[in-house]
């Protein structure tokens, strides 16, 4: 009888496309994984992977595994489902994908609160870009996924995924306290007037700081900025939103970076509102098939009540 635990090995190999990304995304060594499959090689007398330059690829007979294994997975889900519906309180191990600013700035709170308020759930989070994420959800990897969108870059929920609206994300634009656009702030300028909003015209020709190529809020910034009529200058390509603001706070460029998880400024730099502003919209997805999971449900109702507490 073929384990499940190799199966899940296996397929977690296909859907990350190697077995360090496989051993991250299950929580094991990359040393388990392979003795996984080292093992499942030999139940089934085949082989299943095939070097190919640095990295794996998977053989024929691997795929159509990794497709029972999908399956059997789906079945053991729903088993799952039943009898935590039974049960009528969240247990067992709940996996969510969050994107970083909600990691930080949304998750601790809700996970805290999941398990002061239901000890036999073994909430998890793993860092993920939403565009990944959400197919984390549907190949069965991730539970649950905490994803957010832009209103030119909508997040469809693919089949067999449900998806709720969590709340908006305003963005403001940072500047450092020198830059000119610095009297247009929130702050009182030294008129003693609050600043007028910036109009994404008046950007041209700025120094950019933003995420790097492929995140879903570089490909916002730059087809935001094109539209108003200009080709970014983008200098700086960061990932954390903290070493944006450093490099903002150094004077090196300004930036557009979302409110939630932010959190407070550093001393160089200003928050200047945007005219339209930016917002984002999170979202909670999950495939349909857990839907009744009460784990689900006491998640997705934390989410949505902790969001509401940070605006």
């Amino acid at each position: 009888m073929l384990d499940l635990g190799r199966l899940r090995a296996l397929h977690a190999v296909s859907v990350h496309g190697s077995v360090a990304a496989a051993a991250m995304a299950l929580g094991y060594t990359p040393s388990a994984v392979s003795q996984q499959i080292t093992k499942l090689e030999r139940e089934t007398r085949t082989t299943l992977l095939e070097r190919r330059g640095r990295g794996v690829a998977l053989t024929d007979e691997a795929l159509h595994l990794v497709t029972a294994a999908r399956e059997l997975m789906a079945i053991v889900e729903q088993a799952e489902t039943t009898l935590e519906e039974r049960r009528g309180r969240p247990t067992g191990r709940l996996t969510i994908a969050a994107f970083a600013s909600a990691a930080r700035g949304l998750l601790p709170g809700v996970l805290a609160e999941l398990a002061r308020l239901h000890p036999g759930l073994d909430a998890r989070i793993t860092e993920v870009d939403p565009h990944l994420s959400v197919d984390l959800v549907v190949r069965g990897m991730i539970d649950l996924a905490v994803a957010h969108d832009w209103d030119i870059a909508p997040l469809p929920a693919p089949d067999g995924v449900e998806q709720v609206f969590i709340g908006e994300d305003i963005c403001d634009l940072l500047v450092p306290r020198g830059h000119p656009l610095a009297e247009r702030s929130g702050e009182r300028n030294r008129s003693g007037e609050s600043g007028r909003p910036v109009r994404r015209e008046e950007l041209v020709g700025e120094r950019w700081i933003c995420q790097p190529p492929g995140t879903v809020c570089h490909d916002w910034l730059v087809r935001t900025l094109r539209s108003a009529g200009s080709e970014p200058d983008l200098v700086h390509r960061v990932e954390e939103s903290h070493t944006q603001l450093a490099l903002v706070a150094a004077g090196l460029g300004v930036a557009v970076i979302p409110r939630l998880g932010r959190g407070t400024l550093p001393p160089g730099v200003v928050a200047v509102e945007l005219d339209p502003v930016p917002r984002r919209r999170i979202h909670a997805l999950w495939r349909t098939g857990a839907a009744r999971r009460p784990a689900i449900t006491a998640t997705v109702t934390a989410l949505r009540e902790h969001y509401a507490r940070t605006e």
